[in-house]
């Protein structure tokens, strides 16, 4: 296959989307946000797996990639929802975060423009010298920039999904197209090499002297 090839570029979009999912997983680390962390983690093994797959030509690792994308949309549609608080969900709930914390998205915090306003805490003991109160002047709420990176990973898997089927497609054909050449059949080599086998065997028979005559029988005649 060429190189301006459907092969070319599912293997751009594969790196593209490996990157993506790295750059996310360091902000879900840094907001220790577990669930998106574990979802991450699968999806970058499954889009190594993909690349590889289509570098060493293994549509059966193309495959697996491109089922993975379709329950990657699934994940990230859910995201967006959690977000947006749709049916039921809230953002400010410990979901993300398996209940363990209640730790949200570090663009709450960091986001462009975000402001941290903090007061100082007196009389409790135990606690920090400073306790977070609000944030403020946040050019793009937070929930926004999460909607925005689903919404990203939702079109590079749309379109992996659609490249890593008709590559599979044309793996497919060129094994088929092979097959039916002799590339993997195993009788035409058993004939080429049943040949000389039978001219060996007629060699050696006309040199081997019938039985119940001399060698001075067979000069006379």
């Amino acid at each position: 296959m060429g190189c301006c090839t459907g092969r070319c570029t599912l293997i751009f979009l594969c790196t593209l989307q490996l990157l993506a999912a790295l750059e996310r997983q360091v902000f879900d680390f840094l907001g220790y946000q577990w669930a998106p962390i574990l979802a991450n983690f699968l999806h970058i093994i499954i889009v190594i797996l993909g690349l590889f797959g289509t570098i060493q030509y293994r549509p059966r690792y193309i495959v697996v990639y491109a089922i993975w994308t379709a329950v990657w949309v699934t994940w990230n549609i859910f995201i967006i929802c959690f977000y947006l608080e749709v049916g039921g969900l809230s953002k400010d709930s410990e979901l993300l975060t398996f209940n363990i914390s209640r730790h949200q998205s570090w663009w709450s915090e960091n986001g462009p423009g975000c402001v941290r306003k903090e007061a100082s805490v007196s009389g409790i003991k135990g606690l920090d010298s400073h306790s977070y109160i609000s944030v403020i002047g946040c050019a793009l709420e937070y929930r926004y920039i999460e909607v925005m990176h689903s919404s990203f990973q939702i079109l590079i898997a749309l379109v992996g999904f659609v490249y890593a089927c008709y590559v599979v497609s044309v793996f497919t054909e060129e094994e088929d197209s092979f097959d039916f050449i002799g590339g993997f059949d195993p009788f035409p080599l058993y004939h080429v090499n049943e040949k000389p086998t039978n001219l060996l065997f007629k060699q050696t028979y006309l040199l081997i002297p019938p039985t119940g005559f001399s060698d001075m029988e067979i000069r006379n005649k």
